[in-house]
């Protein structure tokens, strides 16, 4: 519902301005270069969609690999005794912990698919444990936040369309969404935590909190010490011998567990296919809204705006252009991939501004579609501080995403 509205406002705020240019400046090939541009965003939304097929297909086809090669169930064990104590109105034996478990660990591994049927699964048997029926648990809101927050290892669909639109390296990004995501994360925890008042200070739970900050903080100390050329480099380098990395152990553990590796790919693969012509309606729908936006030059002007705000307060200026993504990431998933694709195409792939647009799409995910998927399947209507939480964890994953982007890029 809400990218239908943003959706029709795109068109009618590009025809207000495009009919005021007209009119009273008497641009005559305002409306010419509107539909021009709505008829070629069109065209790229498909030609993209197509070009989608081959690298979806190829990391789908890997995933599959790891997903019966056990990969997700070894991710379960070692975040079980984390979640056990995170969800303490949970029964230690009750189903919904291996739910919860596994849905955060197919999102951590970017297997979106996996990761949505499990997640239902979780709050479906949260609910049976739920009193008050339309009411959000405490445990079905930290879930749901773990959800928004973004967490995820592996951005496929951001590496993708970088190589779509094509980045020298598409992987370069890696390291930056990462710790994005991660600070993201660490925020949603927290505010929940406050609300709930889960004993943050348990071991187990410090165990791997501070393990995972140390890691992140040791990422950030190596790179604020090397030379800026450097930086780029070695993050270049060391996101693909990790994603590689992460390629050969699917391969092992596929092996180990006696799985046909080739089918398994192929069956992945398959999947991709078959998302890749799935996106073409919704790529193409939110395209040619910003097409139309951005040639009446509406999305000048708001850039414009936003940047005189920023140089007002004495702030660098040079992210403003990806803010859109940053803008529309709450609200429509499909709608920020729309700005992050205008992005990279108007300023380029490689261009510090279409690197901000891919940190930001993969800092956090879209707060108010998980909400309303996942709380509307059990038929919650009372969200108690859900939005909340999920708004500060994408703020400070978005700020994070600016700041960890001039730190890797500028």
């Amino acid at each position: 519902m809400v990218l239908n509205y943003i959706w029709i406002g795109f068109f009618l705020v590009a025809f207000v301005i495009a009919l005021v240019k007209l009119v009273f400046l008497g641009d005559t090939e305002i409306f010419p270069t509107v539909m021009q541009s709505v008829f070629d965003m069109a065209e790229t939304g498909f030609t993209l969609s197509l070009g989608l097929t081959g690298v979806l297909s190829l990391w789908l086809g890997f995933m599959k690999i790891g997903e019966k090669g056990g990969v997700i169930r070894a991710f379960a064990k070692v975040l079980n005794p984390l979640f056990k104590r995170m969800f303490p109105g949970i029964p230690e034996d009750h189903p919904a912990i291996g739910s919860i478990v596994m849905n955060i660990s197919a999102n951590m591994l970017g297997l979106d698919n996996a990761a949505t049927p499990m997640g239902l699964k979780a709050m479906k048997e949260m609910q049976e444990l739920n009193e008050t029926k339309d009411t959000a648990s405490n445990a079905q809101i930290l879930f749901l936040v773990l959800n928004t927050s973004g967490l995820t290892l592996i951005p496929i669909s951001i590496m993708v369309y970088r190589a779509q639109l094509g980045a020298a390296d598409p992987t370069d990004i890696f390291i930056p969404i990462l710790l994005a995501t991660f600070f993201s994360t660490i925020a949603g925890l927290l505010v929940v935590a406050a609300f709930q008042k889960i004993k943050l200070f348990d071991k187990v739970v410090l165990l791997y909190l501070f393990g995972l900050t140390a890691i992140i903080g040791a990422i950030i100390f190596i790179f604020t010490h090397l030379p800026d050329d450097k930086a780029q480099i070695v993050s270049q380098v060391a996101s693909n011998v990790i994603l590689f990395g992460i390629i050969i152990s699917f391969i092992v553990a596929g092996v180990a567990k006696k799985v046909n590796v080739y089918e398994a790919f192929v069956e992945g693969a398959k999947e991709g296919f078959k998302i890749a012509i799935k996106i073409i309606p919704y790529l193409i729908a939110i395209l040619v809204a910003i097409g139309a936006f951005r040639a009446s030059g509406a999305m000048d002007y708001l850039i414009e705006g936003v940047k005189s705000f920023f140089v007002f307060i004495g702030v660098n200026t040079d992210f403003v252009e990806a803010l859109p993504t940053a803008l529309m990431k709450p609200l429509s998933g499909s709608g920020a991939r729309g700005m992050m694709v205008d992005a990279m195409s108007t300023y380029g792939a490689d261009s510090f501004i279409g690197r901000v647009a891919s940190t930001i799409q993969g800092s956090t995910d879209t707060t108010f579609y998980i909400l309303a998927v996942y709380f509307g399947s059990v038929g919650i209507r009372k969200t108690r501080y859900a939005v909340t939480a999920g708004l500060i964890a994408d703020f400070v994953g978005i700020v994070a995403a600016i700041v960890i982007a001039y730190l890797f890029f500028h």
